[in-house]
């Protein structure tokens, strides 16, 4: 019958049933290249929730230090005088300097040689456990810090 296309023997016309090698180590590869980009991703990952962590929990003590200030005019001396001695997702106590009144000369500051805060200081050293008074120095890019008086809380870096 013309405009009808010719049927292929049946020998030809039974598919294979399985995967062939060459299709079974395409997946595998593919499987592999997805799996190294995902464990590479990870620790990047995991240093964001740690930074993001730490945000979240500097903006807490700063809301139970001021709350500290409204109670007694004054601010603590140190986290253990509002029950907060607590470590940062790193494993490293919280640093805090209260700015009012004597000794103050222990601000941390810009790039500028500026205070960061006016009334107290409080931020994580961050992924290394280094820091130094001046936030643009290399020891102190990835601390989490609060600066403008709680305006900003985030890495030093951004600031």
């Amino acid at each position: 019958m013309p405009g009808h296309p010719r049927r292929a023997p049946r020998a030809y016309r039974q598919r294979s049933r399985g995967l062939t090698l060459i299709e079974l180590l395409l997946a595998v590869a593919v499987l592999g290249v997805l799996a190294s980009l995902a464990f590479s991703a990870y620790p990047d990952y995991r240093e964001r929730v740690r930074v993001s962590q730490a945000r979240t929990e500097i903006s807490g003590i700063a809301m139970q230090i001021k709350n500290y200030h409204a109670y007694n005019y004054s601010y603590p001396d140190s986290l253990n005088d509002v029950n907060l001695d607590s470590l940062d997702p790193w494993g490293n106590p919280y640093r805090y300097t209260n700015l009012i009144g004597p000794g103050n000369g222990q601000a941390r500051k810009d790039r500028k040689l500026n205070p960061l805060n006016s009334d107290f200081d409080l931020f994580s050293t961050g992924k290394d456990g280094q820091f130094k008074t001046q936030i643009s120095n290399k020891e102190s890019l990835d601390d989490v810090i609060r600066a403008n008086d709680g305006a900003f809380i985030d890495l030093a870096s951004k600031y």
